[in-house]
């Protein structure tokens, strides 16, 4: 197949686009910036410009865009989306119905919710790894040396949220009321109950002091964009903040970020890490690896499980609905249900190597045979096939 390929800034673009490639199919790719995921006639008439020159068989993105949707049911072309992030705003829009669409979702609360509106073209698909290709980079003379560790947490304290911004502006009953709600949510592990709390009695008072901008053909709601963009990253960084003070009293933790660590003083501020050269070494070279999954992400599995497992680390998560249909929690990887469980099993493993190796073990070996992107990939396009 000709593939036309849409890039944007996800990481796993690259493992995908090789796989299509060892596949046998041919793969061109288009960037530009968007500042809608919906509407961009300049992009939109870039994009039909070369599906028509060059009669692609295909067009696939990471994540789903309503405008390439729009793009390929005009011009005939079916259209392949795998969602890496959960939920997506840009899928609650009438395109989604588009017959042209194969959409594929990591999370299946997504896949359940799109198929209870009567979405045809959806399936369920958890992420993958390349395994070959971590290998390659974690096992070069050296590669390890200057990354290794206790403790390691690689990724954003979402220091820069909506929600910062607007809590001046809201009067004291309803940040008070969030408050209370992302305080509960910090305190259930492997369920969201945000949702449920945002009452129509709320988004009523809300909706003075919240704008909400949405498309032509949108129809995503108040509830849903101030759960997502709001809230879930306030609770992220609430989380995250919290886990990483409590660990570096005991502990000795480095994090590699781009965000703002000024305030957290004992931990080892490591700055940020390239996503191919440098994560999977940091992940093989730290005795723990810790994974926080964003509220937003209801049961599926984050992109960093597969990354710390694929390379050979040790991973602390938090628990996820969908882990055990994959991975055996004890054998491959390791669960923690709060921030004092968190402290506990971080000193547990820390004084005991062996086992602790082995679970890493286990964990590689794990998604080296099962969780492949060339099985992914087949996967979906024995579908499109159907």
């Amino acid at each position: 197949m000709h593939i036309l390929m849409y890039r944007w800034k996800a990481y796993n673009y690259r493992d995908i686009e090789q796989t299509f490639r060892l596949l046998g199919h041919t793969v061109d790719n288009i960037e530009q910036a968007l500042g809608s995921y919906d509407v961009s006639p300049e992009f939109e008439a870039v994009i039909e410009a070369r599906i028509r020159e060059n009669q692609y068989d295909l067009v696939f993105t990471v994540n789903y865009f309503a405008l390439i949707s729009n793009v390929c049911q005009r011009t005939g072309v079916r259209y392949l989306s795998w969602t890496c992030d959960n939920p997506l705003i840009s899928m609650y829009h009438e395109s989604v119905f588009n017959a042209c669409n194969y959409i594929f979702t990591f999370d299946k609360t997504n896949y359940l919710e799109f198929r209870g509106m009567g979405v045809e073209h959806i399936w369920y698909l958890p992420l993958a790894v390349d395994v070959e290709r971590l290998d390659i980079v974690t096992g070069q003379d050296g590669a390890l040396d200057k990354y290794r560790g206790d403790v390691a947490f690689v990724g954003s304290l979402y220091e820069r949220n909506s929600y910062d911004k607007l809590k001046h502006r809201l009067p004291e009953y309803l940040r008070g009321y969030f408050d209370a709600v992302m305080e509960a949510q910090l305190n259930v592990s492997g369920a969201n109950i945000v949702e449920p709390m945002l009452t129509a009695d709320i988004l009523e008072q809300l909706e003075e002091y919240f704008q909400l901008e949405k498309s032509e053909g949108s129809f995503s709601d108040l509830g849903l964009i101030f759960q997502t963009t709001v809230l879930g990253f306030k609770i992220a960084e609430i989380e995250r903040r919290r886990a990483l003070i409590e660990l570096s009293k005991r502990y000795r933790v480095n994090v590699y970020s781009n965000s703002n660590v000024s305030d957290l003083f004992r931990i080892q501020y490591c700055g940020s890490v390239d996503y191919w050269s440098e994560m999977p070494r940091v992940f093989r070279a730290s005795k723990i690896n810790l994974n926080f999954t964003i509220p937003n992400i209801k049961s599926g599995i984050p992109l960093r499980v597969w990354d710390v497992l694929g390379s050979g680390g040790f991973l602390l998560t938090n628990y996820q609905a969908e882990l055990p249909y994959y991975f055996e929690e004890g054998r491959d990887l390791v669960c923690f249900d709060g921030i004092e469980d968190l402290c506990e099993k971080v000193g547990y493993y820390l004084s005991h190597e062996e086992e602790r190796q082995e679970i890493a073990r286990r964990g590689h070996q794990k998604v080296r045979e099962r969780h492949g992107y060339v099985g992914r990939i087949r996967e979906m396009l024995a579908r499109i096939e159907e």
